[in-house]
C-alpha cells in the first residue's frame, strides 16, 4: 500500500505543475477557489509523501489514509462549488472579494505568490477539455485521489 501514497503524491505534483503551466504560460489567473484547491493539493500531496517515507503499520496507514482522503474531499467540495458557480453565475460574485483579500494577505501568498496569490475571477471559463472546465477536472482528480487514499484504509495487514 505504500506505493499508493507515492502515486497520490506524484499525481498532486503533476496537477500543481499543470496549474503553474496554465498560469504562467497560458496566462490563466487563479481565483480564490483555485488557490484553495491548490492548498488542498499541497496538503494531500505532502500527507501522502510523509506516509510514503514513514511507511507506517496498519494504524498509521489508516491515520495517513484518513487525513489524505479528508484533504482530498475538502478540495473536492471547493471544486464542486466552483463548478456550480460557473454554471449559475448569478448566484454569487467571486472576483475581488473578501476571500481574495484574505488569501492574498496570508504569509504563504507573500512567500510564493506565483502559486498562492489569487487574482482571477472564479466564473471565468478560459479553458475546457471534453466540455469540462478546470474545476470539473479538479473535482474528478480530487475524487480519484480520495478513492486511492480510501483504498489504504481497506488493507487488512
Amino acid at each position: 500500500m505504500r506505493i499508493i501514497f507515492l502515486f497520490i503524491f506524484l499525481g498532486c505534483i503533476g496537477l500543481l505543475g499543470y496549474a503553474q503551466y496554465l498560469q504562467h504560460v497560458e496566462d490563466l489567473l487563479p481565483c480564490p477557489l483555485c488557490v484553495a484547491q491548490r492548498v488542498a493539493y499541497w496538503l494531500v500531496g505532502l500527507t501522502a509523501l510523509l506516509a510514503f517515507f514513514h511507511n507506517p503499520k496498519k494504524i498509521g496507514r489508516r491515520i495517513y489514509g484518513s487525513l489524505t482522503a479528508t484533504f482530498a474531499l475538502a478540495g473536492a467540495v471547493v471544486a464542486a462549488r466552483q463548478s456550480w458557480l460557473i454554471r449559475f453565475p448569478e448566484s454569487f460574485s467571486c472576483g475581488i472579494s473578501p476571500e481574495e483579500a484574505f488569501l492574498n494577505s496570508l504569509p504563504i501568498a507573500q512567500w510564493w505568490p506565483g502559486m498562492f496569490e489569487a487574482n482571477g475571477d472564479c466564473m471565468d471559463v478560459d479553458w475546457e477539455f471534453l466540455s469540462l472546465t478546470i474545476s470539473d477536472w479538479s473535482l474528478i482528480a480530487f475524487a480519484s485521489l480520495a478513492s486511492m487514499a480510501l483504498c489504504t484504509l481497506l488493507e487488512k495487514k
